[in-house]
Order: C-alpha cells, then structure tokens, then sequence
C-alpha cells in the first residue's frame, strides 16, 4: 500500500489534536478518539485513544482506558492497557488491572491490580483502539 505525503500530514494532524474533558464536566458513555485526550472531569466510561491519554489531578474515569501513551494523576476505576508508557503521578489512584509495555510509578502513587509489561503487550496494537479491551488473562495467554 502506498501512502501520499498527504495523507501522512492528515493522519499527524489528526493525532496531534487534543480533545478536553473540562473540570466540572461529566461525561456517562465511551470515548473513542485518534487524537490526544485530557480528563479534567469524570468520565463514566471507557476511553480509547490512539495517541495519549492524561487523566488530570482530581479527575476520575469509571471505566477502562486503552492508549499509546498515559499519564496519570487522578482516578481510575477500571483496567487500563497502554502500548507504550504509561506514568502513575504521585497523586494517581488505580483500581484496576494494568498492560503495558513500559511503567513509571512516582512515590505517592496509589495502585491496587495486577501488572503485565513487556512481551504480553506485543499483541496489543492500540490501532484497533475502540475494538474491545484485552482482560489480564488475554495479556498472560499470549506470553
């Protein structure tokens, strides 16, 4: 398959984009999006991603995330699953069950799941972001 130049610069401006999630808002329903997302709010759903999610300082999701990339700072109460790196500031709380390939935990994180890095993320193609989550159990049969 050939790809045009412009084709390449749509698809860096669409990853480049960054949609908000505002302090006081809430959000109940699934987030699907190929761009940067930042949560301010609460989301009562999963968030999928094909680039970044930042979960920000007070902020809560009730549902999973899936992404190239996060950070973390507030709460999240389901599983999240990061093809690349995912950061607990110090002021994040998990309740959930973790895959991802690479994870920096900063003092005064709080998490409490199960972790699956490196070779079980190998499957996880974040391309196919909003197509299902992985279980833990999915992660540990693939190693």
């Amino acid at each position: 398959m050939i790809i045009s130049n412009e084709q390449k610069k749509a698809a860096e401006q669409i990853t480049s984009t960054t949609t908000m999630i505002g302090t006081g808002t809430t959000i109940d329903g699934n987030i699907d999006t190929t761009g940067n997302i930042r949560v301010e709010g609460v989301v009562l759903g999963s968030v999928s991603s094909k680039a970044k999610v930042a979960v920000g300082n007070g902020s809560k999701v009730q549902g999973s995330i899936r992404a190239q990339h996060a950070d973390i700072e507030g709460e999240v109460r389901g599983n999240i699953e990061i093809g690349e790196l995912l950061t607990l500031k110090k002021t994040a709380v998990i309740n959930g069950d973790i895959v991802t390939n690479k994870l920096v935990i900063e003092l005064g994180a709080f998490f409490n799941g199960k972790c699956v890095m490196g070779a079980a993320t190998r499957n996880l193609k974040v391309a196919d972001a909003g197509k299902g989550f992985f279980s833990l159990s999915e992660a540990t049969r693939k190693l």
